[in-house]
């Protein structure tokens, strides 16, 4: 039998943390959620006169959306990150199964801001290539059914 190592420690405490930030981010991100919220924040207003606006009230309101905040930014970073793995993921099997296509592009998100610039700069000329020829062989197109007709 295996020990339990830190190895596995970890394996564990991130898949169970994918699962709670998957599972949080899915209710936090439902309407349900959104009327808790304004209802918390109406209830807050509604007692301010009854706590006259007392810098305790701001503190609590303040004190709570802020932890609030803090904590969410950390489960929706990980729902992103999950979310872009698996998007990169299916791209790079497209660009992997596309006869043709350039597979130095499934490691595109190694490359440097410099290198990015360079291949945005090529891809925006290929475009500009294409629109040109295509709008060459229309222009030409409509010239030679002109001819026909005119015959």
């Amino acid at each position: 039998m295996r020990a339990f190592g830190t190895g596995d420690y970890s394996v564990v405490m991130g898949e169970v943390f994918r699962k709670f930030a998957h599972a949080v981010s899915e209710k936090v991100g439902s309407v349900g959620a959104f009327i808790v919220a304004v209802a918390v924040v109406l209830a807050w207003v509604v007692t301010g006169p009854i706590f006259g606006f007392s810098d305790t009230w701001q503190l609590v309101i303040n004190t709570a959306t802020t932890i609030v905040t803090f904590l969410m930014v950390f489960l929706i970073q990980n729902t992103q990150n999950r979310d872009n793995l698996a998007l990169q993921a299916k791209l790079d099997e497209l660009i992997v199964a596309t006869k043709g296509a350039d597979n130095k592009l499934v490691l595109a998100e190694e490359l440097t801001d410099e290198q990015f610039s360079r291949l945005k700069a090529h891809f925006e000329r290929v475009a500009s290539n294409r629109t040109a020829a295509r709008g060459a062989a229309s222009g030409a197109r409509r010239r030679s059914n002109r001819a026909k007709r005119s015959n």
